[in-house]
């Protein structure tokens, strides 16, 4: 039976990792029906995103970080825990204030991925850490691939609560088999947790986060905008000085300004920008009304559909990148997938009208995105001590998440500032959709040079720092980082 949940560890903590996304995209179909079904006001729904997004920033380095205190498996199974309960609340009501509660537990998932990751580190042994890795990194793009049209098919034939009661069985689910198939980590590293830190790094990024996504709707010269930015830089300065001066930092700012670890979260940052323009634009371009002269007015499904070739894609891909991981190193392969990811927004910007040609260049781009994604933590584990490895990759996908955001801000600036009248309706323009792919394809192009300048990794393949079932680092090196 031991040998079983052994074997069965790497897919459940990848069952948990797609749930993450599932969780975070299936809300999609329903937001231009919620107004109706819950009798509130499209702004107030608008929450129902927007507060997933700032608890799934806040909760994935806290809980990255109590994680490497406490045991990883128990924050992974807390995580899993409070995304199942906030599914199970959405299923029992229509009330807008308990939903937007209910979605803001759900963000809390958002720490499943760094925390797998770092458990895949601490107890598989190193010829097996990599595929591993790249697998669990990918979760997130086969999720969202995923989830949607799954949504979009129970939305269209059956009642809108039954897909938060199908999330909560789901849940479930991934809750007892985690329960049942992973091991605690012993990897641990003890001391009081930096109440103060998470405190404050919460605050400066709700203000930060806050006024990126609500920047369209207040308007970005906005006094309550505004006023968040100040309050952002005002907090993360005091933020930065408590960290610095704090025996035990919720982050060890130190060890993130070394090159090996900020060039990858600064690469992060931006691949996220560049990865979210290709599932963002492409949702909205085919799903534009034909008389615009360039949508093809598909469904909600159809959408999904559309993207779903790219998830499969990343799925089957996970291990290829982790095999150029292995021969060429995840600094290679990180800069080969954002090069990727820039050729299919070159796709985009020569044909935006064909649908094979819209599949394809939006399947390219989820082919860059499953190798730099999968190259990320790789480079993070490599440069980390083992007793970070959870706080640190938590880091990472934050880094990740606010370039999302910023990337959704970014886009609706450009698509609102490039529209045209098509019978009455404002609509963006081809022009528009055009600019957000070359930007987001320079931004790809931004993090490959970011991926280059990474500094070599001075571990061999086979002395990169992983940790075996032991606890014992195989890199004693990288204790003193």
């Amino acid at each position: 039976m031991a040998a079983l949940r052994d074997r069965l560890a790497v897919p459940v903590l990848a069952f948990g990792g797609i749930l993450m996304a599932v969780m975070q995209t299936v809300v999609v179909p329903l937001l231009p029906d919620l107004p109706r079904l819950t009798g509130a006001s499209a702004s107030a729904v608008s929450w129902m995103v927007t507060a997933t997004l700032l608890s799934g920033a806040v909760l994935t380095p806290v809980l990255g970080r109590a994680g490497d205190m406490y045991g990883k498996r128990r924050v992974l199974l807390m995580a899993l825990g409070l995304m199942t309960v906030g599914s199970l609340l959405c299923a029992l009501t229509s009330d807008i204030g308990v939903l937007i509660a209910a979605r803001a537990l759900q963000g809390a998932a958002a720490a499943v991925v760094p925390l797998s990751i770092s458990i895949l580190r601490d107890e598989l042994p190193p010829e097996r850490t990599g595929s591993a890795v790249a697998l669990m990194s990918s979760t997130v793009g086969i999720g969202a691939a995923l989830g949607l049209p799954l949504a979009a098919l129970i939305v269209q034939y059956a009642n809108w609560h039954v897909m938060f009661w199908a999330t909560t069985v789901l849940g479930a689910v991934g809750l007892a088999l985690a329960w049942w198939a992973v091991r605690e980590s012993p990897v641990r590293e003890p001391g009081r947790f930096d109440t103060v830190g998470a405190m404050g790094l919460a605050a400066g990024l709700v203000c930060l986060l806050l006024g990126v996504s609500q920047g369209g709707t207040w308007g970005w010269g906005s006094p309550r905008i505004l006023g968040l930015f100040v309050a952002c830089v005002v907090i993360m300065t005091l933020w930065w000085i408590q960290q610095r001066r704090t025996e035990r930092p919720l982050v060890d700012l130190k060890l993130a300004a070394r090159p090996r670890v900020a060039l990858p979260h600064v690469a992060a940052l931006l691949t996220g920008f560049a990865f979210y323009g290709n599932s963002l634009v492409t949702a909205q371009l085919v799903q534009a009304p034909k008389e615009s002269g360039y949508g093809l007015g598909l469904s909600i499904v159809a959408t999904g559909l559309c993207l779903l070739p790219g998830g499969v894609t990343m799925l089957f891909l996970s291990p290829v990148s982790a095999r150029i991981s292995a021969a060429r190193g995840p600094r290679v392969t990180l800069a080969l997938g954002t090069a990727i990811i820039a050729l299919g927004y070159v796709i985009r910007i020569l044909d935006s009208r064909e649908l094979w040609l819209i599949i394809l260049g939006a399947t390219v781009c989820a082919i860059g995105t499953t190798l730099a994604y999968s190259a990320l933590p790789t480079l993070i584990l490599r440069a980390v001590p083992a007793g970070q490895t959870a706080s640190a990759n938590g880091v990472n996908v934050l880094m990740r998440t606010i370039g999302q955001a910023v990337c959704s801000a970014a886009v609706a600036a450009v698509l609102v500032h490039h529209t045209s009248l098509v019978g009455g309706a404002p609509l963006p323009t081809l022009h528009g959709y055009l600019l957000a792919f070359a930007m987001a394809g320079t931004v790809a192009l931004v993090a490959c040079a970011a991926a280059l300048s990474i500094p070599a990794d001075p571990a061999s393949p086979d002395t990169r720092g992983a940790v075996g079932r032991t606890g014992v680092p195989r890199d004693e090196a990288l204790e003193g980082a």
